[in-house]
């Protein structure tokens, strides 16, 4: 069936069929295959459905988040609260409204932080133990063999309306839409919105942003690329969107296109505060509270935190206060210039 039969008939699933439905030539071809009547998706319907069904939701929530320091020494992206509600959570409770059940949860770095959730929503989770050496394709690699019809989402995105469905029509990558320069992933788009191109930079596009649904055909496609390679050095620094990229001819992927309103992504705590003014005042980590107390401010005037990288991920970053620049370092407060 076409796009416009698949979104028809997903539609007669989730509601009654309506006037309109019934006049459209969409529904005309699938009364003739067998697949509606009047009263609604036939049993011939439910099962022509079934190998658009998602399988599973793969949340990735294995990383650093090193831009968000000194928050993530403590708790992990994913994890932080955002006005009243856990990031991960709100992902978790939209998918299973959707009717997603099936979810799994890709750790690493303080994996020890999710493990309540197994628990608390029957999640399953599962371990990157390559998080620290390699970047996000080892989640990708760690759950193959979950892989089919299948949501990827990073842990700390916020969907403020549910995005989410019981079936997808095909594999695409969320959306927005950057108007002027940008650095993101841009797209080169065909006529069906089928990705022909990607480059980094661009100016008025299309860009890579947010979850992403892989078929079980994507799945499988893209998996013979990832396990063919992962031994060769060369990729182990590659986000999995590279090595898609790299095969772009062999694997389709198309774009579904958002609103900059409805995916959000927080890439620090000054794009956080933007959005959470709590995020101002109390952060609840001990070294904003320690900074706090010791050069007698407000959390508020500790902004321009940038993360020092050391062996070992040592709690090392530089601040400002009133225009001061420090460096924190193992417990220690440093003025630097």
């Amino acid at each position: 069936m076409n796009k416009e039969e698949f979104n028809l008939l997903y539609h007669i699933f989730q509601h009654q069929t309506t006037k309109e439905d019934l006049q459209s030539v969409a529904f005309s071809s699938l009364t003739r295959d067998g697949l509606v009547s009047k009263q609604g998706i036939t049993e011939q319907g439910l099962k022509a459905l079934d190998q658009y069904k998602v399988d599973n939701a793969i949340i990735l929530a294995a990383g650093y988040s090193s831009r968000f320091v000194p928050i993530s020494y403590e708790t992990p992206k994913g994890l932080l609260s955002v006005k009243g509600e856990i990031l991960i959570e709100r992902q978790i409770k939209q998918l299973k409204e959707a009717g997603i059940h099936n979810i799994i949860i890709v750790v690493g770095y303080l994996k020890e932080k999710f493990q309540y959730l197994q628990d608390k929503y029957q999640v399953l989770i599962i371990e990157n133990k390559e998080y620290s050496s390699r970047n996000n394709h080892s989640s990708i690699y760690a759950v193959k063999e979950y892989l089919g019809n299948s949501y990827i989402l990073c842990s700390d995105n916020l969907f403020t309306k549910n995005v989410f469905r019981s079936h997808v029509y095909q594999p695409y990558y969320a959306a927005k839409y950057a108007k002027g320069q940008t650095e993101e992933y841009c797209l080169t788009l065909d006529q069906d919105n089928k990705i022909t191109d990607v480059s980094i930079g661009g100016n008025n596009s299309w860009y890579m942003f947010g979850h992403i649904f892989f078929s079980k055909d994507f799945s499988k496609k893209y998996l013979s690329f990832l396990e063919e390679e992962y031994n060769n050095p060369r990729i182990k620094q590659l986000y999995w969107e590279d090595i898609y990229i790299e095969h772009i001819e062999s694997l389709d992927l198309y774009v579904q296109k958002y609103p900059s309103e409805i995916i959000l992504e927080f890439d620090s705590l000054a794009d956080l505060r933007l959005y959470d003014k709590d995020f101002l005042h109390r952060t609840g980590s001990k070294y904003m509270e320690h900074i706090s107390n010791f050069l007698s401010c407000d959390e508020e005037d500790i902004v321009s935190i940038l993360p020092i990288k050391e062996a070992n991920h040592e709690v090392h970053f530089t601040f400002q206060v009133h225009g001061q620049m420090y460096e924190y370092f193992k417990d220690h407060i440093l003025r630097i210039s």
